[in-house]
């Protein structure tokens, strides 16, 4: 019986021996093995960087710019609001004029145009500095989200502020300093509240687009 297993045992071996060659046809098994221990890493093309080097630049550059300008829009109107109403007090010496401390209205105005120009002085050195450094200031998604939300709240305190002064124009005196640079105070405070919804605008539209789009 032994001598009978003997013979079974080598066709199975040859048996697989052969299929194991029909699997690679003229090549050699250690031939095959040595090429795929010696096949070299494929070497990363340079231009495989490029999806990443431009994911700061996916946003078309005259949208920075347009938004830099509605910025500095928002930082001129937002100045001069709140420099006519200091100026008036201070032309005078001899003859003052009312003051705008003397209205509780007129100085909430004030403090609003100067929370606007602080806020918008802020968003210009961002801008810029995104600009010049590629956005390693504040990402790209806290960034919107911090625009948004306090671009809501400094456009509902800029209406607000806007409307509380017009009441206020009829109660200063006319012919006053004090009348006329309340008059363009409002006036700038009602164009600062335009340009400055236009950007609460296009911040809502940003990050809508960068969450759900």
């Amino acid at each position: 019986m032994e001598q009978v297993d003997e013979p079974v045992k080598d066709e199975r071996e040859q048996h697989v021996l052969a299929i194991g060659f029909r699997i690679m046809p003229g090549v050699s098994p250690v031939a095959s093995i040595s090429q795929s221990q010696h096949q070299p890493f494929p070497t990363p093309s340079p231009f495989s960087f490029s999806v990443a080097s431009t994911r700061w630049s996916s946003r078309p550059l005259i949208h920075r710019h347009s938004n830099l300008f509605l910025r500095f829009s928002v930082l001129l109107f937002s100045f001069i609001s709140a420099l006519t109403l200091v100026t008036p007090s201070t032309n005078n010496k001899h003859h003052p004029s009312p003051s705008f401390t003397d209205y509780s209205e007129l100085i909430y105005c004030f403090i609003v145009a100067i929370i606007a120009l602080v806020y918008t002085a802020f968003q210009l050195f961002k801008g810029i500095s995104d600009i010049a450094h590629r956005g390693i200031l504040i990402s790209d998604l806290t960034s919107d989200y911090l625009s948004f939300v306090l671009d809501q709240l400094l456009v509902y305190l800029l209406v607000s502020s806007a409307s509380v002064a017009v009441p206020t124009i009829g109660q200063v005196e006319r012919g006053t300093a004090l009348r006329k640079g309340t008059i363009v105070s409002t006036s700038m405070a009602f164009a600062t509240f335009l340009v400055m919804a236009i950007c609460a605008i296009l911040s809502g539209y940003k990050l809508c687009k960068r969450i759900g789009w």
